[in-house]
């Protein structure tokens, strides 16, 4: 596989969302939804209390895979991220999100000692992290599909395009307080989607039509997330 290659593979972005500076989130952190609005959803099944909560970054993973040439799935994450979320068991539809992404925290693993690899993606030709230094996650509906299951749809900016992005989300359950557990309430979910790259002006790369010859325009994103709220 070649850097030429890779490098377009990892010009995927995802949601998202997150700086690692905790004044950005005390400024836009999601407005609560505002009380005795109507609900045709279930409540989920958790005693963890409604409440702002923010995300367990020792308890969170944001990775991306693409096909490389039809052959194989590659795979590569970012590690600096971030997100706020509202939440509210007896009302989920006006649950929110907001997140970010460092794109300087992308790790590809790249085993080569010939470049610097992440630096090379987060550079001009790909996530140009100089003028795009934030990618950006603002959740705008929650469609309830099961007990604990949920579309949750959203606005991601990236490299300077802002797209709609859906993905499917299962709430892993959660407790109000356990007295193992310092951080007082805590939360779980669990969330995958896809997005066309091209769709944000990252299209090296992309195979021809009825070839596979490349790096997929398709991109699939995992996430695996905790949150806490500290005790009241």
């Amino acid at each position: 596989m070649t850097p030429r290659i890779i490098e377009s593979a990892l010009c995927l972005i995802l949601l998202a969302a997150c700086s690692n500076e905790k004044d950005v989130f005390a400024q836009n952190a999601p407005e609560a939804a505002e009380p005795g609005m109507t609900t045709g959803m279930a409540a989920l099944q958790s005693d963890a209390p409604a409440g702002e909560y923010k995300l367990d970054k020792a308890h969170a993973s944001l990775v991306f895979t693409v096909s490389h040439l039809g052959l194989s799935d590659y795979t590569a994450r970012f590690t600096g991220w971030d997100a706020i979320l509202q939440f509210d068991p007896d009302n989920p539809e006006t649950m929110q999100v907001r997140a970010e992404i460092d794109p300087r925290s992308l790790e590809t693993h790249y085993p080569g000692d010939d470049l610097d690899f992440n630096a090379t993606i987060a550079g001009e030709d790909w996530l140009d992290a100089d003028a795009f230094p934030q990618m950006r996650f603002q959740s705008t509906g929650v469609e309830q599909t099961g007990p604990a299951a949920a579309t949750l749809t959203g606005d991601l900016t990236l490299h300077g395009v802002t797209q709609p992005v859906t993905m499917d989300v299962e709430f892993n359950g959660g407790y109000a307080g356990n007295a193992m557990d310092p951080a007082g309430s805590r939360i779980g979910f669990s969330a995958h989607g896809a997005l066309k790259r091209s769709d944000f002006g990252i299209s090296l790369g992309v195979p021809e039509p009825g070839s596979s010859m490349g790096v997929s325009d398709r991109v699939m994103f995992e996430i695996e997330a905790e949150f806490t709220r500290d005790a009241q």
